[in-house]
């Protein structure tokens, strides 16, 4: 497959499932990155596929940084020490124990760095779509991240999102202009293997909730005349 989109009217069985698979089995890497290279085909399909993500307007209001150089990483990683000592004074007792235990990035272990940032102003002060929820272009950036993530645990590669991190620190290492807004940082390499369960899920931190919880039909917290749908869900 070439970083060229491919031009397709429908899904097989096999296609329509290798999606979910993909969905279901993505994870948030931290601790498994091997130090292989990610060659440069790979790279420029994983980008292209971000850069086919979905934007209010199509005002694609995106830019992506890619980081090789070490003591550039070095900066974003010295940037999160900063911000993760400060996150683990904000909770107490044994929340606080259990999250000093959890590795929550692979800055410098992670053979590449990906920064997606959000340019507010691109395509003008008007964009259609974006007239009365302002804030559709963050929301925008952020689609260009999910695509990543998929097109990435589609090549086999893992990802890691680091938001632990100060806006002014993140701009400071990787140049940043003020009026340019970063949304993601990501870890990106090939992983020595992908966990069953997310991180968090599996050292307790939280459950996943469950669909039918969250769930509601026509207006908020009503679930009457849904019980098929329900059923199928279970």
């Amino acid at each position: 497959m070439s970083a060229n989109p491919i031009q397709s009217t429908g899904f097989s069985a096999e296609e329509r499932e290798a999606v979910y698979k993909c969905i279901f089995s993505r994870r948030d890497v931290r601790g498994q990155f091997l130090p292989d290279p990610v060659p440069d085909e790979v790279l420029a399909r994983i980008l292209t596929a971000s850069h086919y993500a979905p934007s209010v307007g199509f005002m694609q209001p995106w830019d992506f940084i890619v980081v090789r150089d070490q003591a550039v990483k070095r900066k974003v990683w010295e940037a999160f020490q900063t911000a993760n000592r400060e996150a683990a004074e904000m909770f107490q007792g044994e929340r606080q124990s259990t999250y000093q235990s959890l590795k929550l990035e692979g800055i410098l272990e992670a053979p590449v760095g990906i920064c997606i940032t959000c340019d507010r102003k691109r395509s003008g002060p008007v964009v259609i779509g974006r007239t009365h929820q302002g804030e559709m272009d963050l929301y925008s950036a952020v689609c260009a991240v999910q695509n990543l993530w998929l097109a990435a645990r589609a090549e086999n590669v893992g990802v890691g999102w680091v938001s632990i991190l100060r806006h002014r620190d993140l701009r400071a290492a990787l140049g940043i202009p003020s009026d340019i807004w970063p949304i993601a940082y990501l870890c990106v390499g090939y992983v020595s293997h992908f966990f069953a369960r997310p991180e968090l899920e599996a050292a307790g931190w939280l459950p996943r909730m469950p669909l039918r919880e969250v769930l509601w039909f026509d207006r908020w917290h009503n679930r009457s005349g849904s019980e098929d749908l329900l059923g199928q869900i279970g």
